[in-house]
């Protein structure tokens, strides 16, 4: 990153350049107490109050005075979104706001920052500059901090090409974030694997020159409840033997997307200092392709102790989340959390945007998608639908990896990380895209925590002392 977001929140300034913020029912009372100036320039301009549009004002000396933004409806979190690149070099605060949500400061100053994103790590040019913003009055100011340094780590190691992102240099990043935050880790690396039995884990990244690692670090009070996430972190993905075509391994740098999202989650949980015992695990990995890679047609041995039928190598996500889950089971936390870049079955069943949620607790699975709304960050809800588990039976082994026909994919992955929970322990299970196709206010091309706010927003309630 050239321009960290929150450079783009500043303190108070009388110098900055005022913006009124207008809802299109109450745009034309607004309009009534402006100069006649002013009136004939938005008419010109054909200004209509649309969420997200705005207009430059000049003063009489013809420089910028004023700007007037659209908030639609008022309900659109982005509107302040594309603020932070498309206005002209200079500091800027809301001056007033008409029709505005409640919660408008604290979503334009997060929208405003995480607009204002780009990265350009590999960019021979420094990044131009971006308008910057005056804290909004009444902004939830550490929750922007912490939501927008979570979001850029996320975006970040997601952005990042596997060549500098394998499972090492993810390795260092979750250091840096436990040492950041006094946390302990360890990381069990390469043949250690197979001798402190995490199979799955080892066989899917062996084949790489950079060997596979099971990243785990715990903080906060050790009689605090226990929380548990567990992030897919596949550094790459070629399919291994069942080999992408080159159009589907074009993004696969963002393979470790669902590690990047918790990271990031990590974070914000840290810095908020949420009464939990935090403990994150990664199974890093890069599956490749060689003379060791694993076959289709392998049985596999597990932490659990049940054996996987390989049917199809490019669901490895689902075998080095299996291992980190029984893992996380054995402590019986009170609840684990997974996030994995995991099927395309739940991209076409529901987009990008969408991450989709499998929970059996009903009530968890309201609180949490009554999180995600109040945050303006959606889920779906999808079933774990019990008949379909009979789809990934293996006439081989216990169970197989990826089933035949390729019905209901998102379903059954999730149905076959189901066999490493354990009974009574809450789980909740988010298959995410982690990508932005193109530019959005607020939401730039390239990686994205999905989900991340809406879990942080759960956890907060859950566990508020």
């Amino acid at each position: 990153m050239t321009v960290p977001p929150l450079n783009l929140l500043v303190e108070s300034a009388s110098a900055a350049i005022p913006i009124s913020a207008v809802t299109a029912e109450q745009f034309d009372s607004w309009l009534a107490g402006q100069s006649p100036r002013v009136q004939t320039w938005l008419a010109s301009v054909n200004f209509k109050a649309d969420a997200g549009s705005f207009a430059t004002i000049a003063g009489d000396d013809g420089a910028l005075s004023a700007v007037i933004l659209g908030l639609g409806r008022g309900d659109d979190p982005w509107a302040t979104g594309g603020l932070a690149k498309a206005l002209p070099k200079g500091l800027y605060r809301f001056a007033s706001t008409h029709g505005a949500s409640a919660d408008f400061s604290t979503t334009a100053a997060l929208a405003w920052a995480l607009g204002g994103y780009s990265f350009n790590r590999y960019k021979s040019e420094p990044a131009s500059q971006r308008a910057t913003l005056v804290w909004p009055e009444g902004c939830d100011r550490a929750y922007v901090e912490y939501a927008v340094t979570a979001a850029t780590l996320s975006r970040d190691l997601i952005n990042t090409p596997a060549a500098d992102m394998l499972p090492d240099a993810l390795e260092q990043t979750a250091r840096d974030l436990a040492a950041g935050h006094g946390a302990a880790i360890s990381v069990i690396t390469g043949d250690d694997l197979l001798a402190k039995n995490y199979p799955m884990i080892h066989a899917v990244g062996r084949a790489s020159t950079v060997a596979p690692r099971l990243i785990d670090f715990t903080w906060g009070e050790a009689s605090a409840p226990k929380l548990t996430l567990v992030g897919k972190g596949v550094c790459f993905d070629t399919g291994g033997l069942d080999l992408k075509s080159a159009s589907g391994m074009a993004l696969m740098k963002k393979d470790m997307g669902g590690a990047a999202t918790l990271l990031g989650l990590a974070h914000m949980i840290m810095a908020a200092k949420l009464p939990v015992r935090l403990r994150v695990l990664v199974p890093a990995v890069e599956n490749a392709v060689a003379g060791n890679a694993f076959r289709p047609g392998d049985v596999l041995q597990t932490r659990k102790g049940i054996t996987v039928e390989i049917g199809n190598t490019d669901a490895e996500g689902r075998l080095v989340l299996g291992d980190a889950l029984t893992e996380a089971m054995a402590e019986k936390p009170a609840l684990v959390i997974d996030c994995a870049t995991l099927t395309g079955a739940c991209r076409v069943a529901l987009g990008p945007d969408l991450p989709g949620l499998f929970v059996e607790d009903d009530a968890l699975a309201a609180d949490l998608l009554a999180a995600a709304k109040a945050v303006h960050d959606p889920l779906w809800r999808l079933p774990l639908y019990a008949p379909y588990r009979k789809m990934i039976d293996s006439k081989v082994a216990d169970i197989n990896n990826a089933g035949e026909g390729g019905f209901a994919g998102a379903i059954t992955a999730a149905l076959f990380l189901k066999e490493f929970t354990v009974p009574g322990v809450p789980w909740v299970h988010i298959d995410s895209y982690a990508w932005n196709a193109s530019d959005r206010p607020g939401r730039p091309a390239g990686g994205e925590a999905l989900s991340q706010r809406a879990l942080f927003a759960l956890i907060k309630t859950r566990f508020a002392r």
